[in-house]
């Protein structure tokens, strides 16, 4: 890695995480331009997948200090959904079945903001090949501050429990005559609600409706019927 990393572990000298050798290009480099490459924040985790070092950018995007960074569980940088995806893609990592994997997520940035990114791990291994620590690379969609993108806050983007149903129904690609009889509304009561969301979450279209609650980290992972998350709802 070419950043400083803070924090207070550093890797025997068995371990060499900077090597090439070690971790070669990884598959998030190989599909980023040279920009976006520069985007891409870094940090150490150890096998319980707790932060033991992070470069600068990693601690700036989930607007911690690297104190505050360092010490803390991955999944608490990480949305609540996180866990039962990312967790199988760990325990894959620590068994030896894979030495690393690309995953898109949702990061908490304190306070109360969330970012979409794509989360790339890497088993880093000791001299007797035992799984010693995981190197994370994170290549968000959008920066802090970037004015270009339109920031949504959690706490923007409540629904109603209606609401919520509707949202379920759009993701799951129910049309609105199928949507108004499951929930007995009329055909306008649909378009209604639909609308509301649309300008709560700042979508354009259906589509963008649900690649942006998806994106929020609003709907379920691997679960079908897609399913608006508890705290999300009013």
């Amino acid at each position: 890695m070419t950043k400083n990393m803070t924090g207070a572990s550093r890797a025997s000298d068995s371990v060499t995480v900077s090597s090439r050798a070690t971790v070669p290009a990884h598959p998030l480099e190989s599909r980023l331009n040279p920009r976006a490459r520069r985007r891409t924040c870094t940090a150490h985790i150890d096998t319980e997948l707790n932060v033991t070092a992070a470069d600068s950018d990693f601690c700036w995007q989930f607007g911690r200090s690297s104190a505050d960074t360092c010490g803390r569980s991955l999944f608490d940088l990480l949305h609540p959904s996180a866990p039962s995806v990312m967790g199988r893609h760990f325990r894959r990592l620590a068994e030896g079945r894979c030495n690393r994997f690309v995953e898109r997520t949702v990061g908490v940035c304190a306070p109360h903001r969330v970012f979409s990114c794509e989360l790339a791990g890497i088993a880093v291994h000791g001299t007797s090949d035992r799984l010693v620590g995981i190197v994370v690379l994170v290549h968000p969609d959008t920066v802090p501050g970037d004015t270009t993108a339109e920031a949504v806050s959690p706490r923007d983007v409540l629904l109603s429990k209606l609401d919520a149903q509707v949202l379920e129904g759009v993701a799951s690609g129910a049309s609105t005559v199928q949507l108004a009889t499951r929930l007995y509304l009329s055909r306008q009561g649909v378009e209604y609600h639909v609308g509301l969301m649309l300008r709560k979450l700042r979508a354009p279209n259906r589509a963008a409706l649900v690649a942006r609650a998806h994106s929020l980290g609003m709907l379920t992972v691997g679960h079908w019927p897609p399913r608006v998350l508890p705290e999300f709802v009013k």
